[in-house]
């Protein structure tokens, strides 16, 4: 099973959706997740907000924040992926940001990622990237990154909500 096929098996258990917030992979998250058959149980649609000024103005991400640091931020991915599931009426919402190449981007190396998770109890986890390879490498990788960074997500909040309801046993 693929992890897009996962993460959307836990999705559809939990009757919960997703949303995809994408930069440097271009809608390859939002094409991984819809080669699976029945996504659209689960999945409400992606934005690939590839240009600086589209993360603040379809997203909601702190124009400040995005001068100061650049698009390639942790905090950016945070924003991204808290603004598409907001957007999209999400419960759970997912983000990539980052350098594929060939060139550095705002003071950041090539291979460097970040992906992001955002759920009903708010953002979660933002993972920091360091990729090697090519341009298509280091975008595959991304799309991987990000679907495990939401399973573990989904399992983490499953293993507390289980314990919540049992009293903690």
């Amino acid at each position: 099973m693929t992890v897009a096929a996962r993460v959307l098996r836990q999705l559809t258990e939990r009757g919960e959706t997703l949303a995809v917030a994408e930069s440097l992979t271009g809608g390859l998250v939002a094409a991984e997740i819809t080669a699976v058959p029945g996504a659209s149980r689960s999945f409400r649609g992606s934005v690939t907000a590839y240009a600086t000024p589209l993360k603040h103005e379809l997203l909601g991400v702190d124009p400040t924040l995005l001068a100061e640091r650049g698009a390639v931020d942790a905090e950016v991915a945070r924003g991204m992926a808290a603004g598409v599931r907001r957007a999209l009426g999400a419960d759970w919402g997912i983000a990539t940001t980052g350098v594929a190449g060939p060139e550095p981007q705002d003071g950041q190396p090539v291979g460097t990622v970040f992906a992001a998770v955002a759920g009903p109890l708010g953002v979660g986890k933002v993972a920091a990237l360091r990729l090697n390879g090519e341009r298509a490498d280091i975008r595959r990788e991304s799309v991987l990154a990000v679907l495990e960074l939401l399973s573990g997500e989904l399992a983490e909040n499953a293993r507390a909500q289980d314990t919540e309801q049992n009293g903690g046993n």
